[in-house]
């Protein structure tokens, strides 16, 4: 619980990494680019309009020189000029079309920065995000096998969806925002400050208070923001975890079970969503009431300068829309925090995983000719808690022996085996194939030459034929059926109407215990590994079926070294060398007749089931007569 609550302290906190921003952005950069420079053509063009209808009332349609106001409306040397040059005022005052489609022309140009600009931006950040989603999956697949024994794949799920998502919307809808809010801001100021600085004062009185209601409010809001993030993270592991846990639930009755905890889980991701959409509602409706009142303040000023004839009707009209256009975005930007506050708790989250070690190569990442002699030389292995696992373990295989390993749940059968493939680092001793250090061979060719299956093997939502030849995509078909029959499922695939083209579904659900082991065997011999490691993975089948694979598996590996790990005698009798593990300790080595005649855990554990056998044929006995 502590690990949890400081990990998420330390993504709250975390400093934004614009490094990493930098590394989404790539391929985005001139989009972005392209995007700012029509930004500010956006903005300009969106402030010539009050500028032209300013204009054309002031000048064109009113000559307030001649009624009053001091000096009259003045333009520049440079545009009298070019009025003069066309016929003057006069001229533009009857043909005030051509001040109609002044103003059309503004208001083209103004549209078509707004959708270059909406365009270019949208295609910068979809282009983040792929960058995003590319550069996370490239890093977790990357990553040591224990880190997924340690986190919630629906958290994982969640930020590698939702809070890649959180990032692109803000870049696409808000971090340019902020430049167009900027280059608006300092348009309007610098041009009503140029036309009257006094009724600018007046026009800006109640700006500071919104700048600093949103800033209070992004400081505030930005722990709602994060703890709804989290919240939708356990929503999200809930729902992953009963959808591919469903056999379980159903079988166990659980489902009002799981259901309330799912019900507890959605009302208090409800429950926060509220509460953040309850401050949002006072944020807005408040800067809401301070926006109108500022436009309110700016025209009732503003027409006792026009009735005292400081400034102009057109001017007025200038001045509104420029309030206008200056309120709603100082007013956004409390949005605009309140959505950064949000990416950056996702970024922080994405920074977290990408943060976070990957596998590195310890030796010198050799790749040599496997032929699959194994040497363990005083193995001793741990997890983080500290606690022992395998203490001292030393043993040969020579090329193409099958090595036996039996043991009690937790003696560390599994552990042992996995170490072969690195999928752990051994905390004392080494491991050799073929006279070579485990940690010297790269580690991507270790596995492809130490094929393992898992008593809970793992198949794809492909088809049968396909999550076979996954570890050999360009076999053929031919050497797939061969793989299946050694496997002892060819005819149980053959009998599915369609046949190696069915879909086995999500994690194989639509296959029993003992099909999916043994296609999950039949894709490892795809593999022509010269290691084979068999971790309990033919637990599902009856021992007919058991003693067929092996029996298949004998007459085909030829010079293959094979692991068997299993709790049945019958499977590991065969075996040219047997290990018994307890406490994580090898505690007996040899073959099955010398081991029976030892006293020990191998003798008691065969004895017991000899029993058992024994047990079973006199009831079969007694019920036949």
């Amino acid at each position: 619980m502590k690990k949890r609550q400081k990990k998420k302290e330390n993504t709250e906190h975390r400093r934004i990494n614009w490094k990493l921003i930098g590394e989404f952005m790539v391929g985005a950069k001139k989009h972005f680019l392209f995007g700012i420079i029509a930004i500010f053509i956006a903005v300009f063009s969106a402030y010539a309009i009050p500028l032209v209808t300013s204009f054309t009332i002031d000048y064109v349609l009113i000559e307030y020189a001649e009624i009053g106001y001091e000096g009259g409306m003045t333009v520049a040397p440079w545009l009298e000029s070019i009025i003069d040059g066309i016929g003057g005022r006069g001229f533009l005052e009857s043909h005030l079309y051509i001040m109609a489609i002044l103003l059309v022309f503004v208001t083209g140009i103004n549209a078509l920065a707004v959708y270059y600009r909406r365009s270019q931006i949208a295609y910068g950040s979809e282009i983040m995000n792929y960058n995003m989603r590319t550069k996370l999956y490239s890093h977790l697949i990357d990553m040591p096998y224990d880190y997924f024994k340690h986190v919630s794949s629906g958290d994982i799920i969640q930020r590698c969806t939702s809070d890649v998502g959180t990032i692109g919307r803000f870049v696409q809808t808000q971090l340019l925002e902020m430049i167009r809010l900027l280059a608006m801001v300092i348009t309007a100021s610098v041009l009503m400050f140029m036309m009257n600085a006094k009724l600018a004062l007046y026009s800006i009185v109640l700006m500071p208070l919104l700048i600093i209601i949103a800033y209070v409010y992004f400081k505030f809001v930005r722990k709602y923001f994060t703890a709804v993030d989290e919240s939708e993270g356990v929503l999200s592991a809930v729902i992953q975890e009963n959808v591919s846990g469903m056999r379980v639930v159903r079988a166990f009755g659980q489902q009002s079970s799981e259901l309330k905890n799912f019900t507890e889980k959605n009302a208090d991701f409800s429950n926060k969503n509220i509460r953040l959409s309850n401050l949002l509602a006072l944020f807005w409706g408040g800067t809401d009431s301070i926006g109108y009142a500022q436009i309110a303040i700016s025209l009732c000023v503003g027409i006792a300068f026009v009735v005292n004839k400081e400034i102009t009707v057109g001017e007025l009209l200038m001045f509104t829309s420029y309030t206008s256009m200056l309120v709603w975005p100082v007013r956004q930007l409390g949005r605009i925090l309140a959505d950064f506050g949000k990416a950056s708790v996702s970024l922080g989250r994405l920074d977290e995983i990408l943060s976070s070690p990957t596998e590195k190569e310890p030796g010198l990442a050799l790749k040599p000719p496997i032929e699959g002699n194994i040497e363990f030389r005083h193995v001793g292995f741990g997890y983080e808690d500290g606690q022992d696992v395998l203490k001292d373990i030393s043993f040969t295989a020579k090329k193409g022996e099958t090595i036996a390993i039996l043991g009690a749940t937790g003696s560390g059968k599994s552990s042992l085996v996995q170490l072969m493939q690195r999928l752990y680092t051994c905390r004392d001793g080494e491991i050799l194939i073929d006279g070579i250090n485990i940690n010297d061979i790269e580690r991507h060719y270790l596995r492809k030459n130490v094929g393992i299956v898992l008593q809970e093997p793992f198949l794809y939502s492909r088809t049968i034929m396909e999550n076979i030849k996954i570890t050999n995509p360009n076999a053929s078909d031919e050497a797939a059926y061969s793989a299946a029959k050694v496997a002892a499922v060819h005819g149980s695939i053959s009998e599915f109407e369609n046949g190696y083209e069915t879909v086995v579904g999500e994690r194989g659900v639509t296959l029993s215990g003992g099909q999916k082991q043994r296609v999950a065997i039949a894709r490892m011999l795809m593999q022509k590994a010269p290691i084979i490691v068999l971790d309990d993975s033919m637990s599902a089948v009856d021992t007919q079926t058991d003693a067929a694979i092996r029996d298949a598996l004998q007459d085909g590996k030829h010079d293959c070294t094979t692991f068997i790990i299993s709790h049945r005698i019958t499977t590991l009798c065969r075996a040219d060398k047997i290990l018994v593990l307890e406490n994580g300790q090898l505690v007996q080595e040899g073959t099955h007749d010398e081991l029976l005649h030892r006293d020990g855990l191998y003798k008691r554990i065969a004895d017991i089931q000899n029993l058992l056998e024994a047990e079973l044929k006199t009831t079969s006995k007694g019920g036949d007569n």
